[in-house]
């Protein structure tokens, strides 16, 4: 059989990865089996053991994509002439526009994480990550005068990483949360916060945000 070529092996390890997060936020992490997401990414066993060698693998390989897409997301927020607006925009796609099992998943992650002790590693990891992704750039933008808390950037950040976290897991059990209802007035409140500062003409410098939890201090 001839080899894959990377960029159809990489599609491939994409789509194994939304089969899995899709079954282990509907069904659970016990009750998915390997052979469930098999069926579920229409691939043989002998495919997706090529990637993937277990469930918790799989835990890791959805962790590592949702890093990546972060660590780009706070870039461009942390580029954007208009924080606000670019929070505003941010905040839609992560409760609005994405779907809804991305955050049971979280939530079903968070939940295995008191009884596996694999998967507790890699939430923490994960918890520690976001929590210095939002120090640095917290720290990046004040450090230019771009904000200008009460607080330092560290408290500032765990304040951050508390509501967003409020968020995920609203959005992940209650079916009817409207962020969009509260979306303005929680705007207000993180502007009353944060401080927000007009714009420089020269461009900012950006703090680089670990690009994996072993950047993170433990």
């Amino acid at each position: 059989m001839p080899k894959l070529k990377p960029a159809t092996q990489a599609l491939r390890r994409d789509h194994i990865l939304d089969s899995a997060e899709r079954l282990f936020a509907v069904s659970g992490f016990h009750r998915t089996t390997m052979h469930d997401i098999c069926r579920e990414a229409s691939i043989s066993p002998g495919a997706l053991y090529a990637h993937f060698d277990s469930k918790e693998a799989l835990i890791e390989g959805l962790c590592g994509r949702d890093r990546a897409q972060l660590t780009e997301r706070l870039h461009a927020l942390s580029a954007a002439p208009d924080f606000l607006t670019a929070l505003r925009t941010l905040g839609t796609h992560y409760f609005v526009e994405e779907p809804a099992h991305k955050r049971l998943f979280v939530a079903e992650m968070a939940v295995e994480s008191t009884r596996n002790p694999r998967i507790a590693t890699i939430y923490r990891s994960v918890d520690a990550f976001c929590l210095a992704s939002f120090e640095r750039l917290f720290t990046d933008l004040a450090a230019v005068g771009r904000i200008k808390p009460g607080l330092d950037p560290a408290s500032v950040a765990k304040v951050f990483h508390l509501v967003g976290e409020g968020l995920f897991w609203r959005r992940a059990v209650h079916p009817d949360f409207d962020f969009e209802a509260i979306r303005e007035a929680l705007l207000t409140m993180i502007e009353r916060f944060l401080n927000p500062q007009p714009s420089r003409a020269e461009p900012h410098r950006t703090t680089a945000i670990p690009q994996n939890p072993d950047e993170v201090a433990s």
